[in-house]
This record gives structure tokens, C-alpha cells and sequence, in this order.
């Protein structure tokens, strides 16, 4: 395995993985957009045929009845929360790291790159949870043909007006489900694919731009295929109205099993495996080239 790279400054992890964050945003909403109107979309009427009839199916209806807009709708919570986000996901990475060393030049296995991954996902899901809450709910908007946000602020304020910090922050659960593991895995894969990808002789600090591009791609489809379920649960119970699940993710897993089958787990794969190699090859590089910069103007910072 290549040598670890060290710990990075909390003001450098700051700048770059938000900037990374909305490298990953820009590129991949579109899709999460797709993903989440699949998720939650109604269960049809016996004879009736389902609102989208698939990922692609979806993407036409939204761009034809709404525009490219439609396809960004609900972006501004995600940015808002992207620069925090990833500052605190690369600082919680980095911290994990340290922690389980006991030299600074140790060399980490790849479990423990697991382990550092999902204290990651701990320290995210607090910025990350009312703003996926707030995403979903703008994502489906216009799909109900109905309009009670007229943005991120407005859909914030009605959700702590009606429910106070509890409403704004509902799901928060069911985050961690998500991004405590699929954390774990996106880093591990990361580090494990930038080790394979660096050639014999070389730094890893060194990868080209298309290597960066390949481990951060493939690191994301990983992360997703562990993230999906406790996606789908999440999206369904954010969207769902007040008091419809009192049991939490048990209610809407019960629900799904019942009457969709396991398969309505994994809805909206097409969506999220088509969106996570381009966002997530974004993200890193995003990342990477920031990184070199601060350490290019800023060595001492």
C-alpha cells in the first residue's frame, strides 16, 4: 500500500472539500432529482400506469414539462450545505485517520480507512440531514403540481413554523443509516483505487487528472451501492405528510416490503449509478486541485 497521505489543515479541508462538494452538486443534481421524484413517486391505481415509467422516462417528462430548470430544482439547499458539509466529511476523514495512528507516518489498513470513513458520516448527517429534508420535498413540488415552497428559505421556515427544529431535522435517523456506512466505503475505495492506480515508483499525491477522475468515479458507485436502501427509505419518509410513519424507517420499510417488494429498495438505481461516477469524479478532483492550490499559495496554512 502507498504511504498515507498526512492529516490536512481544518482551514485547507475547509476550502477544498467545498469546493469539491460543488463540483459534486453541479454535476450530479440533475439526476438526484430524478432519483428522488422515482422514489417518491405515488403508487398507481389498479389499471393505471405509473407516473414515470423509468429513469429515462422521468428525465424527458421533467425537461419537456419543466425545462433544464426543472432538472435543478431544490438545488440551492445542497449548495448552501455543500461547503460546511464537505469541510467537516474530509476534516472527519482526516481526524478518523489520526486518531488510529500511532506514529504520524503509520500506514492505515484498509478497515481502518473504513472505520476513519464513517466518523465522516457521523459528523455530516447534522448539516446534511435538514437539507436533504428540504431538497426532497422541493424535488417532488412539482411533480404534485402543487406549490407550498417558493424556495429553500421559505420550505425551511414553513418546517420549523409547523414542527420546530423536530420538523426541519426529521429523517435525521435515517440519515446516519445511509452515510455512516456508505461513508466507510466511499473513502476505503478511494484510497484502495488511488493505490492500485499509481504506478510503481510513484506518490500517489501524483495521480493524473483521468486516475483522479477513475478511483473518484468508482469510489462513488460503491458508496451508492451500499447507500441505496436507506436512500429510498429516507426520501419516503422525509416527503411523507405529518403522522403518517409514527414507527420511523420501521412504518415505511413495512410499507414498501408489503406492497412493493424488496425491489422498490433499490428504486431509482438507474438514476444514482448513471449520476454517481460523473458527480463523484468531480467531487475528488474538485478537491485534489483545490488541495494543491492552498498548498501552492498557502504552504504554512
Amino acid at each position: 500500500m502507498a504511504k498515507q497521505p498526512q492529516p490536512i489543515s481544518p482551514l485547507k479541508n475547509f476550502f477544498a472539500g467545498g469546493f469539491g462538494g460543488v463540483c459534486l452538486v453541479f454535476v450530479g443534481h440533475p439526476l438526484d432529482t430524478i432519483k428522488v421524484r422515482l422514489q417518491t413517486q405515488p403508487k398507481p391505481q389498479p389499471g393505471q400506469t405509473p407516473l414515470y415509467s423509468g429513469t429515462f422516462d422521468c428525465f424527458r417528462k421533467t425537461l419537456v414539462g419543466e425545462g433544464v430548470r426543472g432538472l435543478y430544482r431544490g438545488m440551492a439547499a445542497p449548495i448552501i450545505g455543500v461547503t460546511p458539509m464537505y469541510a467537516v466529511c474530509f476534516f472527519g476523514f482526516s481526524l478518523g485517520k489520526r486518531l488510529q495512528q500511532r506514529k504520524p507516518d503509520d500506514v492505515l489498513t484498509y478497515p481502518q480507512l473504513f472505520a476513519a470513513g464513517m466518523l465522516s458520516g457521523v459528523f455530516t448527517t447534522v448539516i446534511m440531514a435538514p437539507g436533504e429534508r428540504i431538497k426532497c420535498l422541493l424535488q417532488i413540488q412539482a411533480a404534485t403540481g402543487e406549490t407550498k415552497y417558493s424556495g429553500s428559505l421559505d420550505c425551511a421556515k414553513q418546517l420549523y413554523r409547523e414542527a420546530g427544529i423536530r420538523g426541519v431535522y426529521r429523517g435525521t435517523v435515517l440519515t446516519l443509516m445511509r452515510d455512516v456506512p456508505a461513508s466507510g466505503m466511499y473513502f476505503m475505495t478511494y484510497e484502495w483505487l488511488k493505490n492500485i492506480l499509481t504506478p510503481k515508483g510513484k506518490s500517489v499525491s501524483d495521480l493524473s487528472v483521468p486516475r483522479i477522475l477513475c478511483a473518484g468515479g468508482l469510489a462513488g458507485i460503491f458508496n451508492w451501492v451500499v447507500a441505496i436502501p436507506p436512500d429510498v427509505l429516507k426520501s419516503r419518509f422525509q416527503t411523507a405528510p405529518a403522522g403518517k410513519y409514527p414507527n420511523g424507517f420501521r412504518d415505511v420499510l413495512r410499507e414498501l416490503i408489503r406492497e412493493e417488494g424488496v425491489a422498490s429498495l433499490y428504486k431509482g438505481f438507474t438514476a444514482v449509478m448513471i449520476r454517481a461516477f460523473p458527480a463523484n469524479a468531480a467531487c475528488f478532483l474538485g478537491f485534489e486541485v483545490a488541495m494543491k492550490f492552498l498548498n501552492w499559495v498557502a504552504p504554512g496554512l
